[in-house]
């Protein structure tokens, strides 16, 4: 039965011994939700640590409080930072390895592998194993590309799988250059889906609206929302991946969020399963040295 390798219990001797802190200095629910269930499904202990309940709130420094948590000798740090390259930073002055749960609006490596997972799913052939079943796919990447850091690790994995990627936005919400990566960029929705095997749609950050990026969100979703009447009016099957949480109304309507042809749920189940085999690959490689 699909998703067996996912009961609790399964690995439990993988990383028997070991133990793993999360750190996350944003908000998060499915990234650390699946982080804390891969890491116990893997038999390791887990310590939680969130910013407003730790030595953050206080002033001490991100690098002091890492070093303070290595002093307990924990093995792996899985961290979420709002700045840019924090994992990198941690990683060349710590022991212990260090997990990118997003940094900032950088990049989301586990979110992008899993999302290539859930795709190649559907797309690889078993009896053709030289392909990887995205040559010839063409996804898009619809929505907050410029604050959200999904986009950079989806444009990466997709690519290096085969796939032509492009993204769709307001121009406002498209970063300067974006085309240097090799990607196609479009402004309007119906063109992305006359292109579009696959689109992933991303959250738009309400958080960061009152700067004006669009003059509302009516008009984003009339003009960039994924609904039932577009998603009715193609002439061919179309899959469609959301990173979560959703804006129910804004970037899909609930006909399409929950419509067959909808990933969203099997990404969340391969999260678990993509955040398992990271945690052990890199920790038995640790315990192997």
């Amino acid at each position: 039965m699909r998703g067996d390798y996912l009961r609790p219990g399964r690995f439990s001797a993988i990383l028997q011994g070991m133990t793993i802190v999360n750190l996350f200095a944003e908000s998060s629910t499915r990234t650390r939700s699946s982080f804390e269930l891969a890491e116990r499904r893997l038999g390791s202990d887990v310590l939680n640590f969130a910013s407003e309940s730790s030595s953050f709130s206080k002033g001490e420094t991100l690098l002091d409080t890492v070093r303070n948590i290595e002093a307990m000798h924990v093995d792996a740090v899985v961290i979420r930072h709002n700045a840019g390259g924090t994992p990198w930073f941690l990683a060349q002055r710590c022991d212990s390895v260090i997990i990118n749960a997003g940094d900032g609006r950088h990049e989301h490596p586990t979110q992008g592998l899993l999302d290539a997972l859930t795709l190649y799913e559907i797309w690889h052939d078993p009896s053709r194993p030289e392909r990887t079943g995205f040559e010839g796919k063409r996804v898009t990447i619809v929505g907050d590309i410029l604050h959200g850091r999904v986009a950079l690790s989806n444009i990466y994995a997709l690519q290096k799988l085969g796939a032509e990627v492009a993204v769709c936005a307001p121009p406002t919400l498209l970063p300067r250059g974006i085309e240097s990566l090799g990607v196609r960029k479009f402004i309007r929705l119906e063109e992305a889906l006359e292109f579009s095997d696959a689109m992933n749609m991303l959250r738009i950050q309400r958080e960061r609206q009152d700067r004006g990026f669009f003059p509302s969100l009516a008009e984003y979703a009339r003009l960039f929302g994924m609904n039932h009447r577009r998603l009715r009016s193609l002439a061919r099957d179309i899959l469609i991946l959301h990173p979560g949480p959703i804006n129910r109304g804004i970037e899909l309507d609930s006909e399409v969020a929950d419509a067959p042809c909808s990933l969203i749920l099997r990404q969340v189940e391969n999260g678990v399963a993509v955040r398992m085999a990271a945690l052990a690959m890199l920790l038995q490689g640790k315990r192997s040295s």
